[in-house]
């Protein structure tokens, strides 16, 4: 399982999760990646950035933003995913 640093907690999580097996105290939660100055605002404090994602696109969408601390999935399929395929093909 891949993880990636929770902001500045000192903190590892998965880089996928499921939605609900998290504490995400403090984190600013997102539907996309779309607001870069919100993602770049919260990089910047230190705080975790969290992102759901509903496909698999989604998901390889947000990971590609350094800022993006996990990606929560509706779906236990998604947790599967083949991460450095989506990345590099």
């Amino acid at each position: 399982m891949r993880e990636r640093w929770f902001g500045a907690t000192g903190r590892r999580v998965p880089a996928i999760a499921l939605e609900g097996s998290l504490d995400l105290d403090g984190a600013l939660v997102l539907d996309s990646v779309d607001d870069d100055e919100a993602l770049r605002s919260a990089h910047a404090e230190g705080r975790p950035v969290v992102v759901r994602a509903i496909d698999a696109d989604g998901v390889a969408r947000a990971l590609r933003r350094p800022e993006v601390a996990c990606v929560l999935v509706p779906d236990k399929r998604l947790l599967e995913l083949d991460l450095p395929e989506l990345t590099y093909g």
